[in-house]
């Protein structure tokens, strides 16, 4: 069996979508409850990697790093 998509939404994702995803059993959190909210985009995406969670987000420089960098859980 998969194990379950860990969600984590970064600051320009409204809190919000995480709540409401937790809401309804799925293990969100955001880079405001994590306590990163200044980390750079590069941060935000290792923190996530580290997490082993899918990153929520509004901004697309995210697509660019993703194709250029060694991004695996």
């Amino acid at each position: 069996m998969a194990e379950p998509v860990r969600i984590y939404t970064d600051e320009s994702v409204p809190v919000a979508v995480a709540e409401g995803l937790k809401r309804r059993g799925v293990d969100a959190w955001s880079a405001y409850e994590a306590g990163n909210v200044e980390l750079t985009d590069e941060e935000q995406l290792a923190y996530a990697c580290k997490e082993q969670a899918a990153i929520f987000t509004h901004d697309d420089d995210f697509l660019r790093l993703a194709a250029e960098g060694e991004w695996e859980h």
